[in-house]
């Protein structure tokens, strides 16, 4: 049964008092943060024994693909079984895969398989971990702790890329993927021993990966529940098409290709503030306001066709990645459209699917980047993603 704290003043504060759920945003920051600096890290290593700039993008690459594939066949584990186990588990296979990365001689093949694994176990997590705050959090405040989860990822982005970087630089990638591995480890026992225990979502009664696609064929065969995941999904695709142009956005400018930094850290900033000014809102405030703010994701993107400077650019992209707190509004539709017994395999789709649709999202910007200028295919980018997001919302947000 869910905490029932609806009477305390709304935001992260709020989500923060339930006992047991310190250790679980705790965890999240540290795992996440040891996550891309390692990526970072392996990039790194990879590049150093091959010299291949293809090889090191692989990284990235077999980061994005796996969602899709845990998510997929693996959904179910995070409905037959309680969620502490499950974060436990995934935690520690993550350590194992990260610590084997760090044996002598491993094959570049070896290094990018093992990080296969820890991308086909991560949607699982995810979605246990989403589970469970369902049950330990009231409808209100179950959008405002997954929000949080959004906000700690940002920022451990920022400060994963930048630790990552300069640690690299002081004692070089081995010892920065030790600590990915030691960071997992601390997840995992953060979570075993510091979360309440939580019942299981549903029962098993078939395979994993039978059950993981009757999970696929529920959240596909209900139209509403359907239309709210695609909505999810459709509108950071399209809001995320500038981070892949913007290396060739700082070559149109004819400026350092350093400074595309810039952009992409004004987008996570943005993303940041949006979900914590969101968060301290009531629940009918955040649900009007999903129109506006998927707007806000899309419109200044149009406005590069003016091209303009970097850091104008930076404050579009802010501005644009505030209005990614439409999801405080959303996921109380979500939590209401799905039936218990399927919310652990729900989660795990819904985040793998946005993994790899943002990964398409970016290369259609590479494509479109290939054919026109990169400010003329943001600008293209903002045009589509306006009208095709306030379609879907349209049809997602429809009581009928």
């Amino acid at each position: 049964m869910s905490t029932s704290i609806s009477a305390r003043p709304a935001g992260y504060t709020s989500v923060l008092r339930v006992p047991g759920l310190r250790p679980i945003f705790i965890a999240h920051g540290v795992s996440m943060a040891g996550s891309v600096a390692a990526e970072v890290a392996l990039a790194i290593m990879i590049f150093e024994r091959t010299r291949s700039p293809l090889l090191s993008a692989l990284v990235l690459v077999c980061s994005f693909l796996p969602y899709a594939l845990g998510g997929a066949v693996l959904s179910s584990l995070a409905d037959r079984f309680p969620a502490r186990p499950v974060l436990v588990c995934c935690d520690l296979i993550c350590a194992a895969a990260i610590a084997a990365m760090l044996i002598p001689g491993m094959p570049v093949a070896g290094l990018l398989a093992l990080l296969l694994v820890t991308g086909v176990v991560a949607p699982v997590f995810a979605g246990a971990r989403a589970a469970s705050l369902a049950h330990l959090l009231d409808a209100d405040l179950f959008p405002v702790g997954r929000s949080l989860l959004r906000a700690i990822g940002q920022l451990t982005i920022l400060t994963g890329l930048a630790i990552g970087s300069v640690t690299v630089a002081a004692v070089g990638p081995s010892w920065l993927l030790s600590l990915d591995a030691a960071s997992f480890a601390a997840s995992a026992v953060l979570i075993g021993i510091g979360t309440p225990s939580t019942p299981r979502s549903g029962t098993a009664t078939r395979s994993t990966v039978r059950e993981s696609l009757a999970g696929l064929g529920y959240v596909f065969g209900k139209p509403r529940l359907r239309r709210l995941v695609v909505l999810s999904w459709v509108v950071p695709a399209f809001s995320s098409m500038p981070d892949g142009l913007a290396v060739a956005y700082t070559g149109q400018l004819g400026v350092a290709a350093s400074l595309a930094g810039a952009l992409l850290t004004g987008y996570a900033v943005g993303s940041i503030l949006g979900e914590l000014v969101a968060s301290r809102l009531s629940p009918g405030v955040r649900r009007r306001l999903v129109v506006p703010l998927i707007l806000l994701t899309q419109v200044p993107a149009i406005a590069f066709a003016a091209e303009p400077s970097i850091a104008v650019a930076a404050v579009l992209l802010a501005i644009s990645g505030s209005g990614y707190a439409f999801n405080q509004g959303i996921d109380p539709l979500i939590l209401a459209a799905v039936e218990p017994a399927y919310r652990g395999r729900l989660f795990t789709v819904q985040t793998s699917g946005l993994m790899a649709i943002q990964g398409v999202g970016i290369a259609l910007a590479g494509v479109l980047g290939t054919l026109m200028r990169p400010n003329l295919a943001i600008c293209v980018g903002g045009v589509v993603g306006t009208v095709t997001t306030m379609v879907l919302a349209r049809r997602a947000l429809s009581t009928g």
